[in-house]
């Protein structure tokens, strides 16, 4: 049995490696090259075991990416071999199935060694703007067109670069200085947490890391095991949701078993395979399940091998959550952030007044592929009677490619106590990309980004705003736009008599339709109108505060006319508050 002192030791141990997976995810932060890292943290970081069971993950980064890479690296140790691994080594994989579930995520390892033995692992993983193919977008039959596949394999050889492979990187990619410096970036993120735990066990006289491994994942597992328990001894619940999908909608089904120790998740119902790039692997279906339930039930408690183990998730093979290889799985994200809130359309039934109304769910991507334009023949003769077309010409020779992406958030959910947040992307967590960085990254100008008012559903607590986004590009480019929404004909819903949030449109400044999915072009001179969508309120909106509404009108998150409609406002009421903001008084 551990003395008091002991069991203290070990706790400021677990402390110092999860602020060691932390400082290593700020290295990748610091020295990627990928606007999606360096502004809007799509990354993960984490520290193994000798047996590649996950101890500690940096709070920097999203679910998606650190509780799907729990199950990573013994993959990596079946595939090279703990017996092939020397100091120097570094790993790499983009597989789908065995990483974090599609090409365009790079999952570095990373063998550590102290005093020439093997004590552990440390793995990260980012996203990468470009990785061939199609292009990131929904569009492919099958995952063989959405890019380049690396297989799991040595990057790095007792410290020597495979430069074969890095060749065969740069001649398969549209932005080969980006992707090999994120691979770089990887690498190094890796070898800054090993350098810390180094000087962790120098510190506390570790010679493996065997002992504070047993001490937090037997702790973890306890701590889980006795918020499931809990919860109502065998309850249990489903939980539904329809939304858009690609081309026909999608129904995700749950059914949640509570028992003594542990949680079943089960996706049976689900709909099938879709044609094209919007399934999911299991794994990013677990790691978002589990996130889900996580939150709900033992938030406190860190994510490591031993926390996540108890929640049991299982999906029909080639069900849309379950996708088999050779299934499209570039855009699994769109389905994948579904996934939370079709879990707590279940778990509300079993814990009411926990679990938030739905929210935007996905994230508001795109990805803009411009070049110059190609309606004018740019090697024609000068025309100099012709000013305009001399000044087209020009522009276009100074044109160039490339390829900006762009990650945005919908409204959050409301939830039981208080609104949801605005323009917030959840379950994902990653941030909302500055302006001023997307415009630095390639040709392409952001003419409108701001909340959207009257996006977020009515209730006694409101759902968050989405935003609104207009997007074209520099003179001289035409380019494709790859969408990658939902909520355009499925809104998120309000729970406990909340109203359904905003739904999504997109369309050209001409007034256009355009889809809500897939890669369309957009001619020089024109502009993509986007408006994402809002959080569903949580409970009956005539019980909302009167003060909280008119704080919703002062600050433009809600119309005269929905604070009427929908709050039960008295014009005069409204038109007070309109008369305070005009000339300046606190509301």
């Amino acid at each position: 049995m551990r003395s008091q002192a002991d069991t203290v030791r070990q706790q400021v141990m677990w402390n110092r490696l999860i602020s060691v997976v932390e400082e290593q995810a700020m290295a990748l932060v610091r020295t990627a090259f990928s606007t999606s890292v360096r502004e809007a943290g799509d990354l993960s970081a984490g520290v193994y075991d000798i047996d590649g069971q996950m101890m500690a993950q940096a709070v920097t980064g999203t679910p998606g990416h650190v509780n799907a890479m729990a199950d990573a690296v013994a993959h990596f140790m079946r595939r090279i071999g703990v017996d092939n691994m020397y100091e120097g080594d570094v790993f790499i994989t983009n597989d789908p199935w065995e990483g974090t579930g599609h090409l365009h995520d790079i999952t570095v390892v990373t063998p550590s060694f102290y005093r020439g033995k093997h004590v552990g692992y440390f793995a990260c993983t980012a996203h990468i703007v470009d990785i061939g193919g199609r292009g990131f977008g929904a569009d492919a039959n099958s995952v063989y067109e959405e890019g380049l596949y690396i297989p799991i394999m040595k990057f790095a050889e007792r410290g020597e670069v495979d430069s074969t492979l890095m060749k065969i990187v740069r001649g398969n990619v549209r932005e080969p200085d980006q992707l090999v410096g994120d691979i770089y970036a990887l690498a190094t993120c890796n070898e800054i947490g090993h350098r810390r735990l180094v000087e962790m066990m120098d510190e506390f006289s570790l010679n493996d890391l065997c002992d504070i491994a047993s001490f937090i994942f037997s702790n973890s597992k306890t701590a889980t095991e006795a918020c499931i328990a809990a919860l109502p001894a065998g309850a249990s619940a489903m939980g539904e949701m329809k939304i858009d999908g690609y081309s026909a909608e999608v129904t995700l089904k749950v059914k949640l078993d509570v028992d003594e120790k542990v949680i079943r998740c089960d996706f049976a119902g689900t709909s099938g395979l879709d044609k094209k790039g919007i399934n999911v692997p299991l794994v990013y279906t677990k790691a978002y399940a589990c996130y889900a339930l996580k939150c709900a039930i033992a938030p406190e408690i860190p994510n490591n091998a031993a926390s996540l183990a108890p929640f049991r998730i299982t999906a029909p093979e080639n069900s849309i959550v379950n996708a088999l290889h050779p299934a499209p799985v570039a855009l699994r994200h769109v389905i994948g952030h579904m996934i939370p809130d079709t879990v707590f359309n279940a778990l509300d039934k079993i814990l009411p007044d926990t679990v938030p109304a739905e929210g935007a769910g996905t994230l508001c991507n795109f990805q803009v592929s411009l070049r110059p334009r190609t309606d004018i023949d740019v090697n024609a003769e000068p025309d100099t009677a012709n000013n305009q077309a001399a000044h087209d010409r020009d522009m276009a020779k100074q044109a160039r490619r490339s390829e900006v992406l762009t990650f945005n958030s919908g409204g959050s959910g409301a939830r039981p106590r208080s609104d949801g947040l605005n323009a917030t992307a959840f379950p994902s967590g990653v941030m909302t990309m500055p302006v001023e960085a997307t415009e630095n990254a390639g040709p392409v100008i952001i003419w409108r980004k701001e909340l959207r008012p009257d996006s977020g559903g009515a209730g006694k607590y409101r759902g968050g705003l989405g935003q609104y986004m207009e997007v074209g590009a520099v003179e001289g480019h035409e380019f494709d736009i790859s969408a990658m929404f939902d909520r355009v004909d499925h809104p998120a819903t309000g729970r406990h008599g909340g109203q359904a949030g905003g739904a999504t449109t997109i369309a050209l400044d001409n007034g256009d339709p355009m889809q809500g999915k897939g890669k369309q072009f957009v001619s020089h001179g024109r502009k993509v109108m986007m408006a994402f969508p809002g959080g569903g309120g949580y409970g009956n909106p005539n019980e909302r505060d009167r003060e909280d509404v008119k704080r919703d009108i002062a600050r433009g998150y809600i119309s005269a006319e929905q604070a009427q409609q929908q709050y039960g406002l008295s014009k005069d009421d409204v038109e007070q508050v309109l008369n305070d903001v005009r000339h300046g008084r606190a509301v």
